[in-house]
């Protein structure tokens, strides 16, 4: 049996492919074999094992759609803009892919969620990138360089993060309830005038 170093993209390729159309914990080792067209053993001889594996499709994969994001923004102009219209941009267009294209993506991370309590490798991975998803959203939402100022990135991008989340879950529990883009947008700008004192009326 000969192993070339295609079939690791081919695996993490088929691997990110299932991981959208059938979940995390419903996809076995087999689907990601047969998706690929690559030996099983391929999996254990590139990534240790089916779960490093997947744990990676789901790392690259939150990594596509940021790119994705980033290159509409730029192609629209937005990516320049000031940083609450970058913020309802953004917004607008994952809110959009929740119950689009990006669906099947956006309901494995509500899965993962569900599993952490007893998937010790897989809390661990999730935890181990956390750092990598705030500075990526700083820099995505309010063009802070990690590089530059690495603790506003921190700190901002782990808040975002958080809120993030929050409009996920929101989201599948109910649509019909979660807020828009713009929604969203004005509830930020009305926390951070309260927060800073910028807005005293009716306080």
């Amino acid at each position: 049996m000969v192993l070339t170093m295609g079939n690791r993209e081919e695996l993490l390729a088929a691997a990110k492919r299932c991981l959208i159309e059938k979940g995390y914990a419903r996809t076995t080792a087999r689907d990601i074999a047969a998706a690929s067209g690559v030996s099983l053993a391929a999996i254990g001889y590139h990534f240790g094992s089916k779960d490093a594996l997947m744990n990676q499709a789901v790392y690259e994969s939150i990594g596509d759609w940021s790119e994705e994001v980033r290159h509409a923004l730029a192609a629209e102009g937005t990516l320049g803009a000031e940083p609450l219209q970058r913020f309802e941009s953004i917004m607008g267009r994952t809110i959009d892919s929740f119950g689009g294209s990006g669906r099947g993506l956006w309901a494995a991370q509500l899965e993962l969620m569900s599993l952490l309590g007893h998937n010790d490798e897989l809390r661990a991975f999730l935890a181990g990138v956390q750092h990598d998803a705030a500075m990526g959203l700083a820099e995505l939402f309010l063009g802070i360089d990690p590089a530059r100022d690495a603790e506003s990135a921190r700190m901002a991008g782990a808040v975002l993060h958080a809120l993030f989340i929050g409009v996920l879950v929101k989201w599948f529990m109910d649509p019909k309830q979660a807020l828009s883009a713009h929604e969203l947008a004005e509830g930020v700008r009305i926390i951070a005038e309260r927060m800073t004192g910028k807005n005293r009326t009716g306080a």
